[in-house]
């Protein structure tokens, strides 16, 4: 039997920021699920396994989706933060005695629907390549400012040394379990499984993102995502890897 890959998809929010009564992860671009396209993507990316992280209470909405998933899924409870449900995703994989064996852990955000398979292939080759901590990313294309929060005038920031992180992102499973649990136990909170890893001492690296990897927060999102679905081949793979050659290294 191969050795399992495991992606934790991350579903627990209550999606405050975009209103309705609908979970974020049950909406639907095409005639699926966020969260069914979301998995779809980790299986065609190389991941075996997938672990829903959701609340309790709207758990119920998932159910069609996540049966017909092309990989198994487990699910497990989500916490009142999003550090603490990656944990319990992570922890659920360490008590499954297939899945604990993986060496390869995926994060991803459930609400990412569209992002390409290959970049996820290329963050599970990155971690097996060696890399401790993983995440794909864009370079900013906005001109940035830094507001002063007493008022002060606002500088400009230079975009040429920014990057957008999106998800999925890819850790060594036993690296980021132990990184979660020390986080844990010092209290600390972080916005992402990076800082997280980053802050237990390892290294971050970042592959080519897409375009398509958007995540839907707000109710325009959903609408630009449908257009970008549609057009989605001439938005691809080639686009986005110009796009990152001519901004990486500025």
């Amino acid at each position: 039997m191969s050795e399992p890959v495991v992606a934790i998809l991350v579903a627990a929010g209550l999606g405050v920021r975009y209103g309705g009564t609908t979970p974020k992860p049950a909406l639907r671009i095409t005639r699926q699920a966020l969260i069914s396209m979301s998995i779809e993507a980790m299986a065609a990316g190389g991941c075996t396994d997938a672990v829903v992280v959701a609340n309790p209470a709207t758990l119920g909405h998932f159910a069609r989706a996540l049966a017909g998933a092309p990989i198994p899924i487990h699910t497990t409870n989500g916490g009142d933060t999003r550090q603490k449900s990656v944990r319990n995703g992570l922890l659920s994989v360490a008590q499954d005695e297939r899945l604990a064996h993986t060496k390869v852990i995926l994060v991803h955000d459930a609400v990412r629907p569209m992002v390409p398979a290959w970049v996820v292939a290329e963050v599970i080759k990155c971690v097996r390549g060696g890399a401790s901590a993983v995440a794909p990313a864009l370079p900013v294309v906005d001109s940035i400012r830094m507001v002063d929060p007493n008022g002060g005038p606002t500088q400009v920031v230079d975009r040429s040394l920014l990057r957008a992180i999106q998800t999925p992102q890819g850790f060594p499973f036993p690296l980021i379990l132990n990184a979660h649990e020390a986080a844990a136990e010092q209290g600390l909170e972080f916005t992402d499984d990076l800082a997280c890893a980053e802050a237990a001492g390892h290294r971050v690296e970042l592959v080519e993102g897409s375009r398509l990897a958007m995540k839907i927060t707000e109710p325009t999102d959903l609408t630009v995502a449908k257009a970008m679905w549609k057009a989605r081949a001439t938005i691809g793979h080639h686009s986005g890897r110009r796009l990152w050659r001519q901004r990486s290294n500025h």
